[in-house]
């Protein structure tokens, strides 16, 4: 998952299809206060950080993110005004993995993305998750249960992930809504319901893994 901290709507968004479509998972956040909100419930990958946001601006994010060891690990690319080299000198001081100078290109964004990945290790981490009988391999989206491969759609095989990527969590289905279909999603919670029954029944065995978590949502529990 990978977090896009930007104030610019038209921006946010593209950064978002460009980041999706290149293979990653991306949500964006206008403010630090959507963001903090996020970051209490989801730990990314990466993080894409505009240094001029409303209120609290990305420098002062950057340094919070930095004094906090749950955050301090995860890479951050800075996104500063062209020609300012005051900003990139005071992000990479402080942290920065590496900064793009707006106006920058979307494919150029996907390049530093997966160099920084790689530079940090992150991008084979947890790639092949096995628990019980079910396995799941992230990056070539595959998933296996007791041996046998099953087919989800792209919805079910992301809920799938959330789940196994967070061991004995529970989801409200309010925080899955956001996750999987994304913030700007005005679909209902019976949504997920529908999509959680249809992949119990395709893991079969495995599919009692999931769990119901009364008054709350769901959990993956083994």
């Amino acid at each position: 998952m990978i977090f896009c901290v930007e104030d610019d709507a038209g921006i946010r968004d593209l950064m978002i299809y460009t980041l999706n479509a290149s293979g990653f998972r991306a949500v964006g956040f206008e403010n630090a206060k959507e963001f903090y909100t996020a970051l209490a419930d989801t730990v990314p990958e990466l993080i894409m950080l505009d240094i001029m946001l409303p209120g609290e601006d990305g420098i002062s994010i950057l340094k919070r993110l930095k004094a906090d060891a749950r955050t301090a690990d995860i890479p951050v690319i800075m996104a500063t005004a062209k020609g300012n080299e005051y900003d990139k000198v005071i992000g990479l001081d402080l942290g920065a993995d590496d900064y793009l100078a707006k106006p920058f290109g979307m494919m150029e964004m996907a390049s530093r993305v997966r160099a920084v990945l790689r530079r940090s290790g992150r991008a084979a981490e947890k790639q092949l998750i096995r628990v019980g009988g079910l396995e799941m391999n992230l990056g070539e989206h595959i998933v296996t249960a007791d041996g046998i491969r099953v087919q989800l759609t792209l919805k079910e095989f992301e809920l799938l992930r959330t789940f196994i990527t967070n061991p004995g969590r529970a989801f409200t289905r309010e925080q899955l809504l956001s996750s999987v279909w994304c913030e700007d999603f005005l679909g209902e919670t019976r949504t997920v319901d529908v999509h959680v029954g249809t992949l119990r029944q395709k893991l079969g065995s495995c599919g009692k893994y999931i769990r119901t978590v009364r008054g709350v949502g769901y959990k993956l529990e083994v």
